[in-house]
């Protein structure tokens, strides 16, 4: 199971776990500031539970059929969306397992965009593509790390992030500067 811990641009540290869990998947991470990220992702790799903390504020969801369930500050909302996104890298390993793409596909989803430091969420239309999985070498083992590219189709801003199984090597603001095991494959 890995366990390491990635820095974030604003030198929060995020320590964090992850490993396949009864036909799914679980990500739990404690931040330097306090915060937390416990996700439990279905066989489909649908956030089946979230809770992310952040200070006195707390956001719980999840998948509820087609549409995506959260309750902040005790009112429920609800939104068809491919998954959650927000500061944490765990979510950007679920989203992007959850496309199930194939090198050189792409695919436009609505996320729920969680903004720190109150967990305010809205959504936001992105086209997501696995622009690449190239082999790499890494304690004596090749393993593939797939590239993706992600357009904002609201500002046309683009970003990539590097995954090498359920971890994320290489994103925006973000560094994994320990990995204790190797990643999981599915």
């Amino acid at each position: 199971m890995p366990h390491g811990t990635y820095l974030h641009e604003t030198d929060v540290e995020e320590r964090f776990a992850c490993a396949p869990d009864g036909g799914g998947w679980r990500y739990s991470a404690e931040r330097s500031d306090g915060g937390t990220v416990e996700l439990v992702a279905d066989s489909l790799w649908r956030p089946a539970r979230l809770q992310v903390t952040a200070g006195e504020h707390v956001l719980r969801g999840g998948a509820v059929g087609a549409e995506l369930l959260w309750v902040t500050a005790g009112r429920e909302h609800t939104a068809r969306a491919t998954g959650f996104l927000g500061e944490s890298p765990g979510l950007l390993v679920a989203v992007a397992r959850s496309l199930r793409l194939a090198e050189g596909e792409r695919v436009d989803v609505r996320i729920l965009l969680v903004t720190a430091p109150s967990l305010a969420v809205r959504t936001v239309p992105q086209r997501w593509s696995l622009a690449e999985t190239a082999w790499h070498d890494a304690d004596g083992e090749r393993v593939p790390v797939d590239r993706y590219e992600i357009t904002d189709l609201e500002t046309g801003e683009l970003s990539e992030i590097h995954l090498a199984g359920d971890v994320v090597v290489a994103a925006p603001g973000i560094e994994l500067v320990n990995l204790e095991n190797p990643p999981n494959f599915f």
